[in-house]
């Protein structure tokens, strides 16, 4: 299993002086996800969770809903060229009875840990349909100033952030401010992936009544997962994208952008979001 962070030296200046000294980085490896042992997307990551990040993707990706739908979640022996198990493939078996997606060309992706999915040959193949009924009925409601401490409780439940300077997170609250889980990768996306396959795997899926609060931007996808997971409320520290936009208004997600403490904008859903 890789490590969360590795070692390096670097040549630090200070105040004119040069000096050697090492370092800690975050790591960063590949994982390919196959669903019933077919190649289906691979993710540059931040090892650990591993399994709870495949089942989130197939969540975004409208393959499962809940546990049960899931027989095994493996790794895959003899990924390297010498046989030995690298801890970078994992294998998502499905029930017996769970419909397997046609893993076709427009299935089969690419991810990154900066741009999150890519290759989709539309935007309507993105649009996946949510297994769960429609967020726009939730009746959760948060206020603005709780809202505000919200990036504050994150930043301090980042731990390896503290060591590396180089992480996104996601945490997932409660309306109250309970932080529920957070997780902590190179990719937004990613971390997102990593909390919804977590509560998918201890059965607490649809995400009803949670507010999703992300660092750095709200981007298209990040909105479908949200959407996708059954969670009704979006924020980020930073802009959403139009097309994060416009999801959250055909849906029914609140989305929330520059989140700095007391200050936001609202993009849409705003009735859910108190003064």
């Amino acid at each position: 299993m890789g490590r969360v962070t590795e070692r390096r030296r670097v040549v630090r200046i200070r105040g004119g002086v040069a000096g050697t000294r090492p370092d800690t980085l975050v790591a960063e490896e590949p994982l390919e996800i196959r669903l019933n042992g077919k190649p289906l997307a691979i993710t540059m990551r931040t090892p650990g969770d591993d399994f709870a990040l495949a089942v989130g993707f197939l969540v975004s990706e409208g393959v499962l809903a809940s546990a049960a739908e899931v027989r095994a979640v493996t790794y895959c022996e003899g990924a390297a060229e010498d046989g030995s198990n690298t801890y970078n493939v994992v294998n998502v078996q499905l029930a017996p009875g769970v419909p397997v997606p046609d893993i076709s060309l427009e299935r089969n992706v690419y991810t990154t840990s900066s741009c999150g999915l890519c290759g989709k040959a539309s935007l309507d193949a993105v649009r996946t349909a949510t297994r769960f009924a429609g967020i726009a009925a939730d009746p959760v409601r948060v206020s603005a100033a709780l809202l505000g401490q919200l990036p504050d409780r994150l930043r301090a439940a980042q731990k390896v952030f503290d060591r590396t300077g180089g992480l996104h997170a996601a945490g997932l609250f409660t309306a109250e401010g309970e932080l529920l889980d957070v997780r902590e990768d190179v990719g937004r996306h990613n971390a997102v992936d990593k909390i919804v396959g977590r509560a998918l795997r201890a059965g607490r899926l649809p995400l009803g009544g949670g507010v999703l609060l992300v660092s750095g931007r709200a981007s298209f996808e990040l909105a479908q997962k949200a959407v996708m997971a059954g969670i009704p409320v979006l924020a980020a520290v930073s802009a959403p994208s139009s097309l994060a936009v416009d999801l959250a208004l055909e849906t029914g997600l609140t989305l929330i952008g520059f989140l700095r403490g007391p200050d936001m904008n609202i993009y849409a859903g705003e009735e859910r979001v108190t003064l």
